[in-house]
């Protein structure tokens, strides 16, 4: 009977501790503070992802919330207009507005994750990454759930050119007979895993073929 007393009680422990980590309360918001270069007003937390934006050198425009209607909307959005790496800026291109979060993590995972491979394994540091886009107001393909492109939280990475002018893509490389180049793809695949919560690759399905798509 004890025996059975404790477990009951161990369980109700264990209930209200689970409970407690997916229904805590949610702090009070605080005011939206003013954004001095723009003019528009950002909540503490997205306005403390912009400094964190700004500490990495990137060069980028805060953009104003839109909505769109359907359940898309692009929310504490930015344009970026180039990030950076040791040595030098990194271009990009095709690229439309990105969560600030997603920025961020592009640009660590740019930096520390594809600027190193290159010139570790390619021999040449990056000087730009090629994209086929952010923002697209669309459902998953073969079903009706919204991608995460629909909020500007997903970018899909195409190439990548090196200082040497060595151009590496997706579609080519990715199962290519160029060792070299399926490694470094490989490898900034590996790196993303661990900044980005998803990574399709070529591997996933046809679907994504000539791109790596990184989502927050």
């Amino acid at each position: 009977m004890a025996l059975r007393a404790h477990s009951f009680l161990l369980a109700i422990a264990l209930t209200t501790t689970l409970a407690g980590c997916v229904g805590a309360p949610a702090p009070a918001p605080r005011a939206p503070q003013r954004h001095a270069s723009t003019g528009l007003s950002y909540a503490p937390q997205a306005r403390a992802c912009l400094t964190d934006l700004g500490r990495t050198q990137a060069g980028f425009t805060p953009l104003p919330d839109q909505y769109y209607g359907a359940g898309c909307s692009t929310l504490n959005t930015v344009k970026l207009n180039w990030l950076r790496s040791d040595t030098t800026q990194l271009q990009l291109s095709n690229l439309g507005p990105v969560t600030c979060p997603l920025a961020n993590t592009l640009s660590g995972w740019a930096r520390f994750g594809v600027d190193r491979a290159a010139r570790s394994i390619l021999g040449s540091g990056l000087r730009r990454i090629e994209t086929m886009g952010s923002y697209n107001c669309r459902t998953i393909a073969g079903s009706d759930r919204l991608s995460a492109h629909a909020t500007a939280n997903a970018i899909d990475v195409s190439a990548f050119v090196l200082e040497n002018g060595r151009r590496v893509t997706v579609a080519q490389d990715w199962a290519g007979d160029d060792l070299q180049a399926r490694a470094f793809l490989r490898t900034i695949r590996d790196s993303a895993c661990k900044r980005f919560g998803t990574v399709l690759t070529p591997q996933f399905n046809a679907a994504h073929h000539d791109h790596l798509h990184l989502e927050v």
